[in-house]
C-alpha cells in the first residue's frame, strides 16, 4: 500500500530552488477573473520505467494516485482556462537515483495544456515543460470552480530529454506520463470533486445526487450561530473489534465543503467532503489479515495543514 508521507527527502538549497514561487497570473500577464481558492490535481502515474513518490504537502493515495494541492494561480470559469501552482514535490526514482521535481505548474486551456516543473540538473534549477496534456472532453464549469477529468499527460520533447539525461534510459516525446483529474476552486461555494476520485459516489458507481453543490453556511450560520473553525476531531464507532469486521470514523471541525483524506495505518485510502456543519463520516473494512493490536485512522485536509487521529484495537475473539 502507498504511504502518506513522501519516502525521499529534498533538503537545502536544492529544495529552495525547486520550490521558488510560481505564477499568479496568465502567461501573457493578464490576471484571471478568479483566484484559485483551493483544489488539487490527482495524478495516476503510468510510466513503467520510473516510480513516483511525493513529498508533503502532496500525499500518496491508493491505486497509484498522488494528490497535489492547488496553492496558487487562477482560473476563468467563462473560458475554462487555468494557470495553477501545485504544492509538494514529485520524486521520480529509477536505477540512477531520484529526481525531485518541484515548482509544479499546470496550464490548461479547454481540453489541452502543459505540466511544467523545476528540476535540478548539473546543480542548476530550471523550469521545464515536463508533459503535454490532452483530453477528449473539455472542462466542467460550476459556480464553485472548474473540473477536468481524465486528462492524459504525455512526455514533451523537453520532458523526454530531461528523463533520458537523468536516468540514462531512453525516453521519447509522447511516452505516457499519467492521467490527471484536476479541480480548481474559485471561492464561490464548495470546491467541486472530479468523477472517480476515491471516496466519492462516482468512484463506487453510485451517481451523485442532483442539485447545487454544498456551500459554506452564511455569516449567521446554522440556527443563528456563526460558523467558526474548530480543531478537527476524529472518533471511531468501535474502540475494539475483531478482524474481518467493519469500522466507521466520524470527524468534526473541518471547513464546510473541505476535501478530507482518510488514512488507515498511514495508508491513504479514501476521500470525503465535509458537510455544511464541517463533519465527515466514512466506513471502512478491517480485513481478516489485520494484525492484533492498536491501529490508527487519520482524517486530514488535502493541504496537510489540519487533521485528527483516532485509535482502535483489533483483537481476535476468544
Amino acid at each position: 500500500m502507498a504511504k502518506r508521507p513522501g519516502a525521499a527527502a529534498v533538503t537545502g538549497g536544492a529544495l529552495l530552488a525547486l520550490l521558488c514561487p510560481g505564477v499568479a497570473a496568465a502567461q501573457d500577464g493578464a490576471t484571471f477573473p478568479h483566484e484559485a481558492s483551493g483544489g488539487y490535481a490527482a495524478l495516476r502515474f503510468e510510466n513503467r520505467n520510473v516510480t513516483l513518490d511525493v513529498a508533503e504537502p502532496a500525499v500518496r493515495g491508493s491505486a497509484d494516485r498522488s494528490w497535489f494541492p492547488v496553492t496558487g494561480g487562477g482560473a476563468d470559469t467563462g473560458t475554462g482556462e487555468a494557470d495553477i501552482e501545485l504544492g509538494g514535490t514529485a520524486l521520480l526514482t529509477a536505477a540512477s537515483g531520484s529526481l525531485p521535481l518541484g515548482g509544479l505548474r499546470l496550464e490548461l486551456d479547454g481540453d489541452t495544456g502543459v505540466l511544467s516543473a523545476r528540476a535540478m540538473v548539473a546543480g542548476q534549477a530550471r523550469e521545464r515543460v515536463l508533459a503535454e496534456v490532452t483530453s477528449d472532453s473539455g472542462p466542467v464549469v460550476r459556480s464553485s470552480g472548474v473540473t477536468w477529468s481524465g486528462l492524459r499527460a504525455s512526455l514533451s520533447a523537453e520532458g523526454a530529454a530531461l528523463l533520458s539525461e537523468w536516468s540514462g534510459a531512453e525516453f521519447a516525446a509522447g511516452d505516457a506520463f499519467g492521467v490527471l483529474d484536476v479541480t480548481v476552486g474559485t471561492g464561490s461555494g464548495a470546491t467541486p470533486v472530479p468523477n472517480g476520485t476515491p471516496g466519492t459516489p462516482e468512484a463506487s458507481g453510485t451517481p451523485r445526487p442532483s442539485g447545487p453543490p454544498a456551500s459554506r453556511p452564511t455569516d449567521e450560520g446554522r440556527d443563528g450561530a456563526g460558523w467558526t473553525a474548530a480543531a478537527p476531531t476524529a472518533t471511531v464507532t468501535r474502540t475494539t473489534l475483531a478482524p474481518g469486521t467493519g469500522q466507521q470514523v466520524t470527524g468534526t471541525g473541518f471547513e464546510p465543503g473541505e476535501i478530507v483524506l482518510v488514512s488507515i495505518d498511514q495508508d491513504t485510502r479514501y476521500q470525503v467532503v465535509a458537510d455544511a456543519q464541517g463533519g465527515v463520516t466514512r466506513t471502512f473494512p478491517v480485513y481478516d489479515r489485520a494484525f492484533e493490536g492498536v491501529h490508527t485512522v487519520e482524517l486530514y485536509t488535502v493541504s496537510g495543514g489540519r487533521g485528527a487521529v483516532a485509535e482502535f484495537e483489533v483483537r481476535a475473539p476468544e
